[in-house]
């Protein structure tokens, strides 16, 4: 695979930064997600990143667990393209090319059972009705005492002063941020797009996407609940931030 301009290193780099602008605790959830792994599965796990993008949950996942496995699937050409290059040579991590939406997307997978199913920021481009199918794919694929965990905007419709006030908060942060250099989502693909490797994969990906996300929000209660309904024995959110939850369920 032909390098970039800058490097693997560098773009993953460059989108931690970009997703850190729109959440500066994403570090802090990817920690209580794989502390959650490690209490419930053991060191040593075999993880699904699902909705992979540059593969930053499997980065953090093989770094606190050098023994572990993971498996990324993404539809993202650009994305998965910075996700191979950067794990090229690297025999603890496969990458597959797969639709979420597509109900042939398990047959996809190298294994049949994970002990981890992860997931973070992704799934909102979902509708609540489409999102609650796949939870119905993914509970076959944990094994039994295995987890899956998302961690995404999960906003608490009873509160609507609280979160108000907390959107003002962080978007006053943001824009100080933003003074001070910050790339949005939209400068972030105006430089994979600039990018020689990148720019075909970026094109495609913008083909299969548009511009943004159509999909919804539900709260932390819905996830609980259509988890459970899928086939988790347990469910609970086991973090969250004024906006975000990380919700668990385990089979």
């Amino acid at each position: 695979m032909a390098e970039t301009t800058t490097g693997w290193q560098a773009w993953q780099d460059s989108w931690d930064r970009q997703q850190e602008w729109y959440m500066p605790d994403r570090e802090e959830r990817f920690r209580v997600m794989l502390d959650m792994v490690e209490a419930l599965v053991g060191p040593t796990p075999r993880v699904l990143d699902l909705a992979c993008g540059t593969g930053s949950i499997t980065d953090r996942a093989l770094k606190r667990f050098p023994n572990a496995t993971s498996t990324g699937v993404d539809l993202d050409p650009a994305l998965l393209t910075i996700a191979r290059g950067h794990f090229a040579g690297d025999d603890r991590v496969a990458f597959v090319t797969a639709d979420l939406k597509d109900p042939a997307w398990v047959s996809a997978l190298p294994h049949p059972s994970y002990d981890a199913v992860l997931t973070a920021t992704a799934l909102h481009w979902l509708h609540s009705p489409e999102l609650a199918v796949l939870y119905g794919q993914i509970a076959p694929l944990v094994r039994e005492g295995g987890v899956f965990m998302n961690a995404d905007h999960m906003p608490d419709p009873a509160t609507p002063r609280i979160d108000a006030a907390d959107r003002a908060h962080r978007h006053a942060a943001m824009d100080r941020a933003r003074a001070a250099g910050a790339l949005d989502w939209a400068d972030w693909w105006a430089l994979a797009a600039a990018d020689p490797v990148l720019a075909e994969p970026t094109r495609r990906r913008y083909e299969i996407y548009g511009e943004h996300a159509d999909g919804d929000t539900p709260d932390a209660a819905w996830h609980v609940r259509t988890l459970r309904e899928a086939g988790f024995a347990e469910a609970r959110t086991v973090w969250r931030s004024p906006s975000d939850a990380l919700v668990l369920g385990l089979k």
